[in-house]
């Protein structure tokens, strides 16, 4: 029913004559990178800092020998 309903406005859709000025493009665009910046921050929290802590276990054991 869905996919009906869907389908329908698809095909049957109005104009809305609506104006989207320059300053929506650029929220837009500062939204897709801002997206894209936090997922590589997560990825690079999730990786680096777990990698930085065993590389200083690492050297104090090294040390301590």
């Amino acid at each position: 029913m869905n996919i009906i309903f869907f389908i329908w406005l698809c095909l049957f859709s109005i104009p809305s004559y609506a104006y989207l000025g320059p300053g929506m493009g650029g929220g837009v665009i500062a939204a897709i990178i801002g997206f894209f910046i936090a997922i590589l921050l997560g990825l690079w929290g999730i990786l680096y800092f777990p990698l930085k802590r065993a590389l200083k276990r690492r050297k104090r054991k090294k040390n301590s020998q």
